[in-house]
């Protein structure tokens, strides 16, 4: 067939962030593009907007006010303790998530993408048949020059007695009622995020580890530290364990333990990992290669084993961040209609990509692990500090910050730079493009820092760690 015999050039199914953005910038090129969303106009965005970052981050931004008005006392404030209203925050998050729900179906149809609400199965290399929510066809066949696969990914829950009473991160966001007692199994970032979340909110938080330290591949100094600070927090942290099953009683639920023993909580939470959401989409009838937990496998241009069907995002497993999506989305679009006028066709290097966690306190990171840095390089040099931020002189907390530099002792370069404590991700970010550029332990020793903040630490280590070359 040629491109006039198909009814679009681009066929994208899945509305999260990566979709979107492909879908629209692929349309202002000229070409003609439909994208198909699972539901309705409340799920564009994906995961991102509606049940992951941007909710996730404004959970955050809550838990922090009832630490901050006790730290205030240090400062002269006064009055009554605040109270919570759980309610009110659902709410409010609700709107803002509503509001950027219109703004992402306005970003498309203004585009002039075709929007069609249901969910996607491959019939062929370029045919899909839309299904509603019943497993009928809403929608007559779509056949397309290209298709785009950005569906994302979904939670995971293990296969244990009980499991129905567990939640996912995707509930968490509208539980009722607030628990006062809850449970979070798992140790990756997800988990810590929303047991700093819910522990700063007032829930009383248990979190089991079946590892040995929290946050898996992440810097180890990263891991011990963040462990410590949130153990300080309040949150009971537990490794080297997890659980075995899971029953309702009158008390609440009752959570049997790995070691034998139990606990009472009144909510679980399992946040144990996530896997590609590719349940129902027709890979395998339609050919597409897939890889562990259903992955779809792309090479370098993030071209399937067919040649028409490409993916991007979370449902590749490659690196699940949503600027990761945005800018492979935007790869797949200049290979496909040309890049933007007077511009080269964008690439994408997985090297120096900045990540943040917010948990309490958040972390920041970009570039190599000690421990990665080593086996890649052989000779480098460590310089860490760890000191008491200047508010915490007065505010009465004992948060404490860390940071790290990581640098190749051959080149100079710095190539791991990793920081937990307050605004770790604001402050890690532009230090992710000094390292892009390929800036040297000269150049952050020649740098003049900004005084007093706390991210002058990365411009003023001197002495690398004992031992550590």
């Amino acid at each position: 067939m040629n491109s006039a015999e198909f009814e679009t050039d681009l066929l994208v199914i899945g509305g999260g962030s990566g979709g979107v953005r492909a879908a629209r910038t692929a349309a202002a090129r000229g070409a003609r593009v439909t994208l198909v969303e699972a539901g309705s106009t409340a799920g564009l965005g994906g995961t991102c907007v509606n049940v992951g970052c941007i909710p996730k981050k404004l959970y955050s931004y809550a838990a922090h006010y009832a630490e901050s008005f006790d730290e205030s006392h240090g400062f002269g404030w006064r009055g009554e303790p605040p109270r919570f209203d759980w309610s009110t925050l659902k709410r409010n998050r609700r709107a803002e998530i509503s509001r950027l729900n219109t703004v992402y179906r306005n970003l498309l149809t203004g585009s002039g993408v075709q929007v069609v609400y249901g969910r996607a199965r491959l019939l062929d290399a370029h045919t899909v048949v839309v299904m509603d929510s019943a497993g009928a066809s809403a929608h007559s066949q779509i056949t397309a020059r290209h298709m785009l696969i950005a569906t994302g990914g979904r939670p995971k829950v293990p296969e244990i007695p009980g499991r129905e009473h567990v939640l996912t991160s995707d509930d968490m966001f509208d539980i009722e009622p607030f628990p006062a007692r809850l449970l979070v199994i798992g140790g990756g970032y997800i988990a810590c995020e929303f047991a700093s979340i819910f522990n700063g909110l007032g829930s009383r938080v248990t979190q089991l580890y079946r590892g040995a330290q929290v946050l898996r591949g992440f810097d180890d100094d990263v891991r011990r530290f963040l462990g410590a600070e949130m153990l300080k927090k309040g949150v009971d942290l537990r490794t080297d364990s997890g659980m075995t099953s899971v029953e309702r009683t009158s008390e609440g639920l009752r959570v049997a333990l790995r070691d034998g023993g139990s606990l009472v909580v009144d909510a679980v939470l399992c946040a144990t990992g996530r896997v590609p959401n590719v349940e129902g989409l027709g890979l395998e009838d339609a050919g597409v290669a897939q890889g562990a937990d259903g992955a779809v496998l792309v090479d370098e241009n993030y071209r399937t084993n067919l040649p028409s069907i490409y993916a991007v995002g979370d449902v590749t497993s490659r690196m699940q961040l949503t600027p990761v999506a945005l800018a492979e989305a935007m790869v797949v679009v200049d290979q496909l209609f040309g890049p933007a006028s007077g511009r080269a066709p964008r690439t994408l290097s997985y090297e120096y990509i900045p990540t943040a966690v917010f948990t309490h306190p958040s972390v920041g990171t970009v570039g190599m692990t000690e421990t990665e840095a080593r086996r890649q390089l052989g000779v480098i040099g460590v310089y860490r500090s760890e000191f008491k931020g200047l508010k915490h002189t007065l505010s009465g907390s004992s948060e404490r910050t860390m940071m790290k530099l990581v640098v190749d002792e051959a080149t100079d370069c710095v190539v791991g730079l990793h920081m937990v404590g307050a605004d770790a991700g604001e402050i890690v970010q532009g230090f992710a493009v000094a390292m892009k550029a390929g800036a040297t332990k000269a150049i952050f020793d020649a740098t003049i820092g900004i005084h007093p903040t706390a991210a002058e630490e990365f411009v003023t280590m001197r002495e690398p760690v004992a031992g550590s070359r």
